[in-house]
């Protein structure tokens, strides 16, 4: 069974459709995912990067072409206003969600990534929908604790070590790096390879 490692912010309407279309993607093929969420933010001051949507052209092209994508693949796409938006508390509620240095499962990511981008395109900080949500996946930990805040910046930092520089970003174990929706496919080519298929 290969792993995949999946880096992702719930900032991201890419890392959203990722996470959408990583099992179709990656069927048949014999894996188990681990969601890291980290802070896009730190890698884009790691790498001395721009946000895309600081750029505003850029902005327009990605909210059209992840529309365009989410209608093809028919999955629900209702982006959040405002964006962008601090995405911490999310995060940190991820972090949370499962006990020290274990990864937040599955669930407790599709439940925060549909609180994004698949509500009712609202604030996706908006107290009564972010209390709802901390309801639902039930964190084991304080998410506002000194620890969750620290456990989020090593991992965001890991991951830069690592070479990750954008998310969404899949990793395998033997150091290779793919980046964007659209790397999906040359992911899944390169598990078949090693799986020797």
């Amino acid at each position: 069974m290969q792993r995949v490692i999946f880096d992702f912010d719930i900032i991201s309407p890419y890392a959203y459709l990722a996470f959408e279309r990583l099992p179709s993607a990656l069927e048949g093929l014999s894996h188990h995912v681990e969601y890291r969420p980290l802070l896009f933010a730190g890698l884009l001051k790691r790498w001395g990067n721009t946000a895309p949507v600081d750029v505003a052209p850029k902005k327009a092209w990605l909210f059209r072409q992840c529309a365009w994508i989410a209608e093809r693949e028919g999955i629900v796409f209702r982006p959040p206003t405002p964006h962008p938006f601090n995405p911490l508390a999310l995060l940190r509620l991820l972090v949370a969600s499962a006990p020290a240095d274990v990864l937040p499962n599955r669930h407790a990511v599709e439940l925060a990534f549909r609180h994004v981008w698949a509500r009712d395109g609202g604030d996706a900080n908006d107290p009564a929908a972010l209390e709802a949500l901390a309801e639902a996946i039930a964190p084991v930990r304080d998410p506002a604790s000194p620890e969750v805040k620290a456990e989020l910046q090593a991992r965001t930092a890991q991951a830069a070590a690592a070479g990750v520089f954008g998310v969404p970003s899949f990793r395998l174990d033997d150091g290779q790096l793919f980046w964007g929706t659209d790397s999906m496919a040359m992911l899944a080519d390169a598990m078949r390879k090693r799986q020797g298929g």
